[in-house]
């Protein structure tokens, strides 16, 4: 398959070509593990997840990686603003790990319910702070560098391209014009590679570095680890369009003026904004909605997915109950489509003058040009209306191997008969919240009752921090 890529690096769409043959390195930015993921930050995981099954569908080899920010974060890109780990473990009156466990927990928790692949490698910033350290170093000796009031900066006057990610022109960050200004810069676009004069007092976890005891700043994890893992320059790097400005341009300047290669990485793809009542969805802003919300409304995990899937990666996406409403209707007519058709419930009239590869090939097309999710969607239905020209064998293939790029789960789906989908699930979902209410009332041989009898239907409950699954054993 030949890809084409919007790179942000250059605001253009661009011919896709490894680095390695048949082998990809991508990095994608991962979560701050401080509270629950909205559904909004989970648009960025579903791109990472179109992106890395249309690679090895096309035969790649693909090596993911994403971080765990389970240390000191900063409410704002820019060093600003509070911690957000300290806040929420002050707020739970836990430690910052048993914070960081919890909420890491509860986020692969909704990613495995959105079928989500998990990455190669997942990896905490906690654990690899030696080689955060080892990278400054380097930042360092090539002169990029210099400390004021206890912290280490990175002097972006030193580095000419700084900015090209975000279009951003070094002569025109003046002082205040992008952030709060800190006295202790340079320029206003400096950042900090090492606290050890911390914004705050009982700084929850710092470390001894060359430049004293401390803590590192934001930027340097996702430099120090992608590095590790997949090299001085690699293929791919995503993550939301709010990481351009600062975080993703912060990146690239501290990883070249490390290594002196560049570029760091040649593609740069960002996900859009998914906006409620036109404005982007956000933790600070409160009232944020959770995937198990939207659980606890009556929708599956999968709904969700088929609505991201039903808009373009870079384009916004206005969310509303209807929308979504709309998608879980359009996802159940594809899965009873499928149904029918594996079992042979709809008359076959094979037709010569179509061909099942011309389909295919519309999905491939869509999926070459930028990830176009929405119009794969319209050539799997495309097939699906025209299914009775072609066999059920051919059919169904074409099918789920569209669906190892959409992730639907539709052969699952089709394993299971409509009233399975209809009366066994409200009966499994019942025997769940009378469980949940046993062990509310700390009545646990109740609660360990209804397990056993699931468990001897065949059903596996796995419970989580955002609460509790099943499937099939």
């Amino acid at each position: 398959m030949a890809f084409t890529f919007y790179n942000t690096l250059g605001r253009v769409k661009q011919q896709f070509s490894p680095i390695s043959e048949g082998k990809i390195g991508f990095y994608g930015c991962g979560p701050t593990v401080y509270n629950y993921a909205h559904i909004g930050n989970l648009r960025a995981y579903v791109l990472h997840d179109i992106l890395v099954r249309s690679l090895r569908r096309a035969g790649y080899e693909v090596n993911h990686i994403m971080n765990i920010t389970d240390v000191g974060h900063l409410s704002d890109d820019a060093d600003d603003g509070e911690d957000k780990m300290v806040k929420s473990a002050q707020e739970r009156g836990k430690s910052v790990l048993e914070i960081a466990d919890y909420y890491t927990k509860a986020f692969f928790n909704d990613t495995d319910r959105m079928n989500i692949t998990r990455p190669t490698l997942i990896c905490k910033a906690t654990e690899h702070i030696p080689d955060m350290i080892t990278l400054i170093e380097k930042i360092e000796k090539n002169g990029f560098t210099y400390s004021s009031g206890g912290n280490l900066y990175f002097d972006i006057s030193k580095f000419p391209t700084y900015g090209d990610l975000a279009l951003l022109r070094l002569d025109e960050l003046k002082a205040g014009a992008r952030i709060e200004q800190d006295e202790n810069k340079r320029n206003a676009g400096d950042f900090v590679l090492w606290f050890t004069n911390s914004k705050f007092t009982n700084q929850a976890l710092v470390w001894d570095s060359p430049w004293g005891r401390g803590y590192p700043g934001w930027h340097i994890e996702c430099s120090a680890m992608s590095i590790k893992y997949l090299g001085e320059t690699f293929d791919i790097h995503a993550g939301g369009i709010d990481h351009i400005p600062i975080h993703h341009t912060n990146e690239i300047a501290q990883s070249e003026a490390a290594t002196g290669k560049s570029p760091w990485v040649k593609y740069w793809l960002h996900n859009e904004f998914l906006v409620l009542n036109k404005g982007k969805m956000s933790k600070s802003a409160g009232g944020f909605i959770t995937l198990q919300t939207l659980v606890d409304d009556g929708f599956d995990p999968l709904d969700y997915r088929y609505f991201l899937l039903g808009g373009h990666y870079r384009s916004q996406l206005q969310f509303s109950y209807e929308s979504l409403n709309g998608a879980k209707n359009a996802r159940k007519s594809l899965v009873d489509k499928v149904r029918a058709i594996k079992e042979k419930n709809e008359e076959r009239r094979v037709n010569s003058e179509l061909k099942i590869g011309n389909y295919i090939e519309d999905f491939d097309r869509a999926i070459e040009d930028d990830l176009n999710t929405p119009r794969a969607l319209a050539a799997l239905w495309g097939l699906l209306k025209d299914s009775p020209a072609f066999s059920v064998e051919e059919t169904l293939k074409a099918v789920f191997d569209m669906d190892r790029v959409l992730g639907l789960r539709l052969e699952e789906a089709c394993s299971t008969s409509e009233s399975e989908d209809e009366g066994f699930v409200q009966e499994i979902e019942a025997l769940i919240a009378q469980r949940a209410e046993a062990k509310k009332a700390r009545d646990f041989s109740t609660a360990d009752g209804i397990r056993q009898n699931l468990k001897s239907r065949g059903i596996i409950l796995e419970d989580s921090p955002t609460g509790t699954t099943w499937k099939h054993q």
